[in-house]
């Protein structure tokens, strides 16, 4: 970050497949930067009658709701792609909504900008949309397939997987517990059979309240 530009610096994201957007279609996505002045000017550059954009004065957690969302969408994914239903789908989405949080509150961001557009706004729309790529990563793996075969067949770029290893070293710096995550990286770099690694979800230690689950490590 450079000091003296960080409060002319903004940051755009939210629940965006760029063909739609491109095609017309109702949009809404949040601008964010440290500066709110400079957040508005930032919106009314891109604000039109099918594309809306809200100010947030949070890039980092606009930020981090853009690149976490992508991990859980490749589990949602694997979890379509194994068939284990929507009950499951809906389980992972919310629960993945709360590590991301969580995350997000250890690394500055505030708690409420994961309840807008680019926190579960964006998550949803990646988990559930057949242009995510990320999603569609997960269905391969799930029906049985690799992430190289699916890289080589596709020529995609899979953000989620790079991510999730990035996010699983960083929790572990912070205590943060983020399961899903730690089960995509039994998949994907692990060799864990993808049913396996899912169904360890349900088996976890109870939990009493949704958002637990940061535990700042000792002598921080």
């Amino acid at each position: 970050e450079i000091p003296e530009a960080a409060d002319r610096v903004a940051v755009i994201s939210g629940p965006n497949f760029a063909v739609e957007a491109a095609r017309g279609l109702p949009t809404g996505t949040v601008v964010a930067a440290r500066d709110p002045k400079f957040a508005e000017t930032v919106q009314d550059a891109f604000l039109t009658p099918r594309f809306r954009a809200y100010t947030s004065d949070d890039p980092i957690g606009v930020e981090l709701g853009g690149a976490l969302k992508n991990i859980i969408a490749m589990a949602v994914g694997v979890s379509d792609g194994l068939g284990l239903g929507h009950n499951t789908r809906a389980t992972l989405i919310t629960r993945g909504l709360a590590e991301m949080a969580r995350l997000g509150m250890a690394l500055g961001a505030q708690l409420m900008t994961f309840a807008g557009l680019s926190g579960v706004g964006d998550l949803v729309l990646t988990a559930t949309g057949d242009l995510s790529r990320n999603r569609q990563a997960g269905l391969y793996i799930g029906r049985g397939g690799t992430l190289a075969d699916f890289i080589r067949e596709t020529g995609a770029t899979v953000e989620g997987a790079p991510t999730a290893r990035a996010a699983r070293e960083l929790a572990a710096r912070l205590g943060v517990e983020m399961p899903i995550t730690e089960q995509l990286c039994r998949i994907l770099y692990e060799g864990i059979a993808p049913e396996e690694a899912l169904l360890a979800l349900t088996g976890r230690e109870k939990r009493f309240r949704e958002l637990e689950g940061h535990h700042p490590p000792t002598g921080r």
